[in-house]
């Protein structure tokens, strides 16, 4: 074995003790034996047959969850405790029970109704046997995973007729669990905390600034040094982007860093702010769209190097020759960025897409791992961004290690030595439309990853959705003119999309990626883009779900096929793994949904958002799911042909984010208008002023829209209908 494929697997703290941290590991375990003894009571307190867990009995094992907590669980992975698992966030679990050679005999221990029809996106957290998940609208459930029944759900009672405000569905990723507290974040912009045992709410924090921005939260938060750290999302309806701490016990906010500056006639809140203010053109009036970058969804944290890091997002609007006309990197977006997390100072960065042009945001989940590169043992951060590139980055001070495309791209040819990207000139130009590869969908979005320390692969979820870009050399600020993509509902990216029909192919693809010699070593195509995240085990196993429908198994070290079982509904959230009474549990929420699941799909079936349990030996019977009624192409509804031209700008500005192409696209979780049945176009005013649907997220468009330009919107979609249907 060469120096360089030789690996020191220790995954922040998913592995062996090293010497920098053997002080610490022995409180740590000291404070996890204490955990287990009283978990241990507690749980042989809570097992009368088909009964819930008590509210003591969920107290009991969840006042001990800590951060010595969570590192101690690393060593062995029984409970999952945070979000990627451990704080290195690898996702890797150490159970072997179920492996390649009988995971041919999992099946379904139970399946439990979470009641919802959007999108689910949450990784579920499990402490001895009793398991946190978040539904759509921010919804909790905690679930007894010894029954598979309810224990309580909460409901933060978001307000349905604000679901358009944000991008990409009315979805959230999770929890976090912290002595004895679940904290949720809910779409709206709050960080709530309730009682773990009850689920009765304990405090409640806005953590908005402005009220007037479409801020949405939809990322789950986390826990560093009883912290609780919570970004946000809205960079395409215009807002400036930041992240902050709360303080877990009281909700008394702590700290917050911004990711990009202010108003520069403003004093700015840091030394990074002004440093960042040099990077971008004030001629652009940048800080009237917000600028962007938001933290809507990666956090890790090493407790070693006392740093945690952030993925910034995208640049507002996306455009920068509109909002930075005379270039620059436009700091910090698309960045990682190292903040300390008891003061939120900034101590590095590293810009994976200087200036931003494309919605390459690098909010994709990061995993901390310490590899063998080059003969030096690295503390690195293994990153896949949207922009489709695979990054190694050193986590102590940011030095750019080396970068890889893991699938074609068209807007560089790679980085060089000093980190920065060889653009094509032609793929910034934005003078004309252009097939942007990767798209805005990204090569790789918020689907995690994971790594896998016995096979030295990351597997890693990528795709292509096919999408035209173009500036929009006529943009303003909330200009809301027709044909800009929902400018009327509030989005601002000065870009244009599908002026012309994209050439590109859209695919689906797993890849296991060797993160020292930079290439995959093995992938698996899939039926549709917008499959689930990842988990691998040391059973030398991958799990997945899939667009179509299934739970996968595949073999971590060969890629081959082991298992899988279907799920009636398309999968996007990541598995997890977790053992209970000396037995191993695969779990996953299963819902369709996301930005990308709004308007496709790739299943004909449909079913409420579910929580899919298995063990080997399982024999529940899985649930009952319906056919899709996606009906006839629309017919009959009388229109002007004259009006199709301007009913489609309208119907880009207003529509068809959500719905689709009528009768082009199959619909998603919301429905294609080209299959609606025909009453429903002809009476569309009814529907989209004060409509019912507004209590499932849909605007009102009351002075928004005129009567007059209903007509054109109903024209647009017949008339494609029409065109689209067989002769």
């Amino acid at each position: 074995m060469s120096h360089q494929s030789k690996r020191v697997f220790s995954c922040g703290q998913g592995a062996a003790p090293r010497a920098g941290n053997q002080r610490r590991l022995p409180r740590a375990m000291a404070v996890f034996a204490v955990g287990l003894a009283v978990a241990s009571l507690a749980a042989a307190q809570a097992k009368a047959p088909g009964k819930v867990a008590s509210a003591d009995h969920i107290r009991a094992v969840t006042r001990s969850v800590d951060g010595a907590f969570i590192e101690a669980n690393a060593a062995n992975t029984p409970d999952w405790p945070s979000y990627g698992l451990d704080y290195a966030e690898t996702r890797f679990s150490r159970l072997s029970q179920i492996n390649a050679d009988n995971v041919k005999d999992l099946g379904l221990a139970w399946s439990y109704d979470m009641e919802s029809t959007r999108g689910v996106e949450a990784t579920p957290l499990v402490v001895n046997g009793i398991m946190y998940v978040s539904a759509s609208w921010s919804v909790v459930h905690a679930i007894d995973t010894r029954t598979g029944k309810r224990i309580w759900t909460f409901d933060p009672k978001v307000d349905r007729s604000i679901g358009y405000k944000g991008c990409c569905d009315v979805v959230n990723r999770g929890v976090a669990l912290y002595q004895g507290k679940v904290f949720v974040a809910s779409y709206d912009g709050r960080l709530i905390a309730v009682d773990a045992g009850t689920g009765r709410k304990l405090w409640e924090k806005d953590t908005i600034i402005d009220r007037s921005h479409s801020y949405t939260i939809t990322g789950a938060p986390r826990v560093f040094k009883g912290k609780v750290i919570i970004g946000n999302g809205g960079a395409e309806y215009g807002v400036r982007g930041y992240i902050t701490a709360y303080d877990a016990n009281s909700g008394e906010q702590k700290w917050r860093w911004f990711t990009v500056p202010g108003d520069p006639g403003k004093p700015f809140e840091d030394e990074s702010m002004a440093k960042a203010a040099k990077t971008w053109d004030p001629a652009g009036k940048w800080w009237e769209a917000g600028g962007g970058g938001t933290a809507w969804d990666t956090l890790a944290f090493d407790p070693e190097l006392n740093l945690m890091y952030v993925g910034t997002g995208n640049g507002s609007p996306w455009s920068r020759s509109k909002r930075s006309p005379a270039g620059g990197d436009n700091l910090y977006l698309a960045s990682i960025v190292a903040l300390d997390p008891d003061t939120g100072r900034y101590v590095w960065h590293y810009q994976e897409t200087p200036g931003d042009n494309w919605d390459y945001t690098s909010t994709q989940p990061m995993i901390l791992a310490d590899l063998n590169i080059g003969g030096k043992a690295r503390k690195v951060i293994l990153h896949a961004p949207k922009n489709g590139f695979f990054f190694v980055i050193d986590r102590t001070n940011g030095q750019f290690i080396s970068a890889r495309n893991f699938v074609d791209v068209n807007w560089a040819t790679g980085y060089d030595q000093n980190g920065r990207p060889i653009e094509l000139p032609e793929a910034r130009a934005g003078d004309k439309p252009y097939d942007a590869i990767p798209g805005p969908y990204g090569a790789h979005n918020w689907h995690p990853m994971s790594f896998n320390p016995q096979t030295g692969l990351v597997y890693l979820p990528a795709q292509h959705v096919p999408l035209n870009l173009m500036d929009d050399k006529n943009w303003t600020f909330n200009g809301k003119q027709p044909g800009q993509p929902h400018g009327n509902v509030g989005w601002n990216t000065a870009k244009f999309l599908n002026v012309e029909a994209p050439a590109s192919k859209p695919f689906g693809r797993l890849i296991a990626w060797d993160p020292v010699q930079q290439k995959a070593v093995w992938t698996q195509e899939q039926v549709s883009p917008w499959n689930g995240g990842t988990l691998t085990t040391a059973g030398n196993l991958v799990f997945q779900g899939t667009a179509d429908g299934r739970f996968i198994a595949y073999n971590a070290t060969t890629g081959a096929k082991l298992w899988e079982s279907p799920t009636g509904t398309g999968v996007i959230a990541a598995p997890v793994s977790y053992m209970v009474d000396g037995k191993q549990y695969v779990s996953v929420a299963v819902g369709w949904g996301g930005v990308y699941g709004q308007a496709q799909r790739a299943t004909e079936r449909q079913g409420p958002g579910t929580v899919y349990t298995f063990a080997v030996g399982g024999k529940a019977p899985l649930p009952a799911f319906v056919q899709y009624r996606a009906g006839e192409l629309l017919s009959g509804v009388k229109y002007d042909p004259a009006n199709v031209a301007a009913g489609t700008a309208l119907y880009v500005s207003n529509c068809v984010l959500c719905h689709g192409v009528p009768g082009v696209d199959r619909g998603g979780n919301i429905p294609n208008l080209g299959y609606m049945n025909t009453a429903y176009i002809q009476n569309l005013d009814k529907f989209i002023f004060k409509g019912p649907a507004m209590a499932r997220g849909m605007p009102d468009f009351s002075g928004r829209l005129s009567m007059e330009d209903v007509e054109k919107i109903k024209a647009f979609i017949q008339g494609t209908a029409d065109a689209i249907r067989p002769k």
